[in-house]
């Protein structure tokens, strides 16, 4: 068996985990996630805990992701994720206009991205952008989203960054 999937999950106060056949729900004080489940794969509460087992050796490496991915969700519910984007570059600025997010990237125009539901972004400072939601895969990917219209480049690290992203740096052209 995995080392992750025996590996009991914690069950907080406050968050429901609900089996189905086919599925799984976690409800919690930020909202309710929920995946579908894969046969021979069987998830189980004892003790406050949620223990999962396969009933195969070919679902042994499934049941290790399947076990980080309610792990994830039983956060998510409970603290959320978040990630933080900064804008490095002259003029590069974020902001909020209603639900959408206003980036001024150094196009000719500005970039308005509609901020999908179940994601909260803010920004608490113009070059500044922060990323949050219950769901770890969705946040992550509405920050790349964003980051993708002007990644950092490697000559001055212009661009949408990570917060803690080291950008390799490339020397100039010598005459």
């Amino acid at each position: 068996m995995s080392r992750v999937a025996k590996k009991p999950i914690a069950l907080p106060k406050g968050v429901d985990l609900n089996i189905q056949p086919t599925n799984v729900s976690v409800k919690g004080p930020k909202g309710t996630l929920s995946i579908d489940k894969p046969e021979g794969i069987e998830v189980r509460i004892e003790d406050g805990t949620a223990l999962l087992s396969a009933n195969d050796d070919t679902l042994i490496p499934l049941t290790g992701t399947l076990r980080a991915i309610i792990a994830n969700m039983v956060h998510g519910v409970t603290e959320g994720f978040e990630r933080k984007l900064e804008l490095v570059g002259v003029g590069y600025r974020a902001a909020m206009q209603g639900k959408d997010l206003n980036l001024s990237l150094g196009f000719s125009h500005p970039v308005l991205f509609k901020v999908p539901e179940g994601i909260t972004v803010s920004t608490p400072t113009q070059t500044e952008v922060l990323v949050s939601g219950a769901d770890k895969q969705r946040v992550g990917e509405v920050a790349a989203k964003i980051r993708g219209f002007r990644p950092p480049e490697p000559y001055k690290g212009k661009g949408v960054k990570y917060a803690g992203e080291n950008i390799i740096r490339k020397e100039a052209k010598k005459a």
